[in-house]
């Protein structure tokens, strides 16, 4: 080739590169192109592909919605071990509206002077309730008791937890006037503290026991359990205890000020149960039913006062703990736009499916 290419003239070796250097970049081209069209039909082979497994999954809804349940969707249960005061029975109101409606159970777990601790038999009996009792299965538990781990039990299927927590100091607030002038739910019921006409600053000024920083401490033993230490006031053991049941045990633990966005989420990840609450939410009538009445708003020299205890600290680091979670699974789930909200659509797919049938 080079004793060829010192035989031919410079004008001829010059053509004959340039007619290489044509003939590469031609061949190059040619490859690039059919590197773009392999992808192209990579692509839409897995969206067909994407399109069957869609199309399969929507007459397998279809078949869902007009055939019975199937039997591992019937043997689902969800405990609510509601805190009080952090609007529970405004949304324990839409679980009673919709079990008609959806086909499942609701019970109100009714503990003796409402003890959130219940006895080892008791515990056995109810964790044998909660997942024995098929009639009355699919199930929505309620009620004001503490976490209880199912696992010491030798339970294989564990219930969904779920819970509502709230700013602890406006959670004792409410419970203080509570106590005294009830609510407009059930407003003729005479309460405990009933005809104590002592405001909740007086009762901080005074030093009084119903205001005192000790009863602020009931979020964190709720969701710390059945313990003892779970409810030793002040215990660092039952707040770190708190905070792994709630990341580890609970689908989702929301707040009582962004209730609605709570419910949204529960409907698009419980649909079995919660399918319709949202709309619920914002129309029904009993949603918002649950007022405490005759409540005053502390003042900024009560609640500073009441910010200076250890227990407040610890109350109020759990809270702000689960509200970044609740606010992180929410920034994944849910945009708003012009005000209202709106879950975000499935952001997944599959491809590359082996063996083909």
């Amino acid at each position: 080739m080079g004793l060829l290419r010192m035989m031919m003239p410079p004008k001829f070796q010059l053509l004959a590169l340039l007619a290489f250097a044509v003939a590469m970049f031609f061949l190059e081209n040619q490859i690039q192109k059919l590197e773009e069209s392999r992808g192209k039909l990579e692509r839409a082979i897995a969206r067909h592909e994407v399109r069957e497994i869609e199309q399969r999954h929507t007459q397998d809804g279809l078949r869902e919605r007009e055939a019975p349940l199937a039997a591992d969707s019937e043997d689902v249960v969800i405990i609510y071990n509601r805190v009080p005061k952090t609007a529970s029975t405004s949304f324990t109101n839409i679980a009673y509206d919709l079990c008609g409606k959806n086909h499942y159970h609701v019970l109100h777990i009714n503990t003796t002077k409402n003890n959130p601790v219940m006895s080892m038999q008791d515990q056995v009996r109810f964790v044998k309730n909660v997942t024995e009792w098929r009639a009355m299965k699919p199930a929505f538990y309620h009620g004001h008791v503490s976490f209880l781990d199912f696992t010491k039990f030798g339970v294989r299927k564990k219930p969904i937890y779920i819970n509502v927590i709230r700013d602890p100091i406006e959670r004792l607030v409410s419970y203080y006037y509570f106590l005294r002038f009830g609510d407009d739910y059930r407003p003729g019921l005479r309460r405990r503290k009933q005809g104590d006409k002592k405001t909740f600053d007086e009762c901080v000024m005074a030093g009084g026991s119903d205001c005192a920083p000790e009863k602020l401490w009931l979020q964190i033993p709720f969701f710390c359990g059945q313990y003892s230490e779970c409810w030793n006031v002040g215990s660092h053991w039952a707040l770190e205890q708190a905070k792994f049941n709630l990341v580890n045990e609970y689908l989702l633990v929301g707040v009582t000020e962004e209730l609605e966005d709570f419910v949204m989420m529960l409907e698009a990840a419980l649909p079995r149960f919660f399918r319709g609450a949202t709309e619920l939410y914002k129309t029904g009538k009993k949603s918002h039913l649950r007022k405490t009445s005759e409540k005053k708003p502390p003042t900024k020299e009560s609640i500073a006062k009441l910010q200076q205890s250890a227990i407040w600290k610890m109350e109020n680091e759990f809270y702000e703990f689960a509200l970044e979670q609740f606010q992180f699974i929410r920034a994944h789930a849910v945009r708003e736009k012009d005000g209202e909200l709106y879950l975000l659509a499935q952001n997944f797919f599959y491809e590359k499916i082996y063996p083909k049938n």
